[in-house]
C-alpha cells in the first residue's frame, strides 16, 4: 500500500499535514500553515524533494 499525506486541523485550528506510510506510520508532519493550499503547497515541496535527500548524521 502506497503512503498518504493527510491535512488535519491542530488544537489552535491551524492547518497541518502528516505524512504517514502504507501501514499506518508516522513518517513526518509539517509546522502549522494558515490555509490548506499553504499546507499543499508544503506537500508539493515534499514531494519534489525528498526523493534525492541526502542523509546527514548529525549525531556525534
Amino acid at each position: 500500500m502506497a503512503g498518504t499525506f493527510e491535512f488535519y486541523e491542530d488544537a489552535s485550528a491551524r492547518i497541518r499535514f502528516r505524512q504517514k506510510a502504507g501501514i499506518g506510520q508516522l513518517n513526518a508532519a509539517s509546522e502549522d500553515d494558515t490555509t490548506r493550499a499553504a499546507a499543499k503547497n508544503g506537500i508539493g515541496s515534499v514531494q519534489m524533494h525528498a526523493f534525492d535527500s541526502a542523509l546527514v548524521d548529525v549525531v556525534e
